[in-house]
């Protein structure tokens, strides 16, 4: 065994701990006492760390709260390229969203909380929107595939307008999710807000 590749091995793993541990301690705090009132400082006295190695963890507060990785996008790139190729684009994305979806509702009331607190800070909201252009780009290729259209023409709105109508379903789904206390399966209220996207209403 490389002993070199143990220890460095034991030192990400030492890493990894770390980061939990504080993400937890930052999710405590910012439920408690709010997000903008919830200093880098107060994070480093709560964990017993030093700013330095906060941010040898992380790049900012926001993304502590929520991993760096949770919301990676390729996740879902591949989901949607896993499925059929025959499929509709947007039965494509709705299935899949599932990962997305069973990640969120697949915790406690403690991730609900932290995505009403999302939903309801704007500097949140904001850093969620950046997200979803990560993910707008990646869905992009594919989605522009399943269209037969071609991803490099920007003149053809097609493939942006399905992935920003699935990714407005999805904001509207955590804000129905987050807006009662007794709230039907997010699986649910996705198909909902997807059933109507595209559904042309009847004018009475």
């Amino acid at each position: 065994m490389n002993p070199d590749r143990t220890a460095g091995g034991a030192r990400a793993r030492a890493r990894q701990a770390l980061r939990a541990e504080v993400a937890v301690t930052v999710q405590d705090l910012v439920l408690e006492h709010g997000y903008e009132e919830t200093t880098i400082d107060d994070i480093c006295e709560a964990a017993e760390i030093s700013r330095s190695t906060f941010f040898r963890c992380f790049h900012s507060k926001d993304e502590a709260l929520f991993g760096p990785t949770a919301d990676a996008p390729e996740y879902l790139r591949d989901a949607l390229a896993a499925r059929p190729a025959d499929e509709a684009p947007w039965v494509a994305i709705r299935h899949a969203l599932t990962p997305v979806i069973d990640q969120y509702e697949g915790h406690d009331e403690r991730t609900r909380r932290l995505t009403r607190l999302m939903v309801n800070t704007p500097a949140l909201t904001a850093r969620h929107r950046e997200k979803n252009a990560r993910w707008h780009e990646l869905l992009r290729p594919e989605i522009a595939r399943r269209l037969g259209a071609d991803p490099a023409d920007a003149a053809d709105p097609r493939a942006d307008a399905v992935i920003a109508a699935a990714l407005g379903c999805v904001e509207a789904t955590l804000a129905a999710w987050t807006a009662t206390d007794r709230p039907r399966p997010l699986a649910e209220i996705l198909d909902q807000a997807m059933g109507v996207a595209f559904v042309p209403q009847r004018q009475e």
